[in-house]
């Protein structure tokens, strides 16, 4: 089972949100020049993961097929998954 903290963070009237410098540091925010964070929807809430841009020339072949393979796969089991009811 995985622990997991959470915290409360204000969002500004723009929807800005300000991460604490112990977060930035934990997620290696910090040591970036231009740090992005990659923001997932899912079950109901967001969830944060750092993320960085790169030249597409500067992507193998052999991992952009890895990740379309990934894709594919996570698009067979959602469409296998159980569709919820609406009420």
């Amino acid at each position: 089972m995985q622990h997991c903290r959470m915290t409360t963070l204000p969002l500004s009237k723009r929807g800005s949100l300000t991460l604490p410098p112990a977060l930035r540091r934990k997620m290696g925010l910090d040591k970036l020049r231009n740090p992005m964070l990659l923001v997932e929807e899912r079950d109901g809430g967001l969830f944060l993961h750092p993320a960085m841009a790169m030249p597409v020339r500067d992507v193998t072949k052999a991992q952009i097929k890895a990740w379309i393979a990934r894709d594919e796969a996570d698009m067979k089991a959602f469409k296998a998954a159980p569709k919820l009811k609406k009420k």
